[in-house]
């Protein structure tokens, strides 16, 4: 395992932030890291950077116990925060070249790897550029690459598009599983749904400082009740029907507005062919009739709730 959470319990005063969280993240995933606001997951990452202290369990980091003064782990992990962090007095060039010495002393070697790193997030012609002359995007993929020069083997990243163009969102989930690829294990973290089942191999969805889900996207889409919608275009449906058409099998709830009706289906085989039997049989006008599998979102909702948090 590159990563081993056990027990891990954190607190701030009467607030639990971290309730006895178990983690296991294994070498070449894409792991996804996902919650509501407060429910952790910034807390977890720390604590397993031993940038916080905790108040129980134990942590291991390429299977070594992880502390503030385990520095050869430490050299292996790269960063990349969801508040950007580079200096504004410092060109691309020299901001990413400053990070880097961080963990290279070696100024050939130094200067090879930033190149590549520029290279890598495609900023060769912003190399001269100061941090303020870039767009949201540029600066995004700035600290994306200030956080990956050094070729780590484990690298965070903490929502790293959010606000950028969709050009740039592009660019870094594919920089992402192009690291993902050369070998680096990598633990993400967004809001964006549809980022994390693109690209991550399993997800964990923390809540209220407690694991409440673990697995691979199609485990998780298991896990909830709603596995298949169905929505029918209709302009006149019959009343009198609605019971009936509620009742057919693995149907749990049936949303009926102007012009059209949801059904929410449950396991099991052959829903979509049900219903348009049923159609059929009671001769009702229909248009489009589509189904949709369960996404990532519909999970996160389900499991977590749809209150908004702060």
């Amino acid at each position: 395992m590159v990563i081993r959470v056990e027990n891990l319990v954190k607190r701030y005063g009467d607030l639990v932030a971290l309730d006895h969280i178990n983690l296991s993240i294994r070498q070449g995933e894409i792991f996804g890291l996902l919650g509501p606001n407060g429910s952790g997951k910034t807390t977890l990452i720390n604590c397993i950077l031993s940038l916080l202290t905790y108040n129980k369990g134990e942590i291991e980091v390429f299977g070594k116990p992880m502390n503030p003064d385990t520095y050869d782990s430490k050299r292996k992990i790269g960063v990349v925060m969801q508040n950007v962090a580079v200096f504004e007095e410092l060109t691309v060039w020299e901001n990413i070249d400053y990070f880097c010495g961080l963990y290279v002393g070696d100024k050939k070697e130094r200067k090879t790897l930033v190149e590549e790193a520029i290279s890598f997030v495609g900023l060769e012609d912003f190399q001269k550029f100061y941090p303020k002359k870039l767009s949201g995007g540029l600066l995004r993929r700035l600290n994306i690459a200030c956080g990956i020069a050094h070729k780590p083997s484990l690298i965070f990243l903490d929502e790293p598009t959010v606000a950028v163009d969709p050009q740039s969102r592009n660019k870094i989930l594919e920089g992402i599983q192009e690291l993902n690829r050369k070998g680096a294990t990598i633990i993400y973290t967004s809001h964006y749904m549809e980022e994390v089942e693109q690209i991550c191999t399993r997800i964990a969805i923390i809540d209220k400082g407690r694991t409440v889900a673990e697995g691979t996207n199609d485990e998780l889409k298991s896990m909830i009740k709603t596995t298949e919608t169905i929505h029918i275009e209709t302009v006149d449906f019959p009343e009198s029907l609605i019971t009936s058409i509620q009742s057919l099998p693995n149907i749990y709830k049936t949303d009926i507005l102007p012009g059209k009706i949801t059904l929410r289906c449950s396991r099991g085989k052959h829903n979509l062919i049900h219903v348009l039997d049923f159609l059929k049989k009671h001769e009702i006008v229909f248009g489009r009739v589509y189904t949709e599998l369960p996404t990532l979102n519909d999970v996160f909702l389900e499991i977590t709730g749809k209150e908004l948090r702060d």
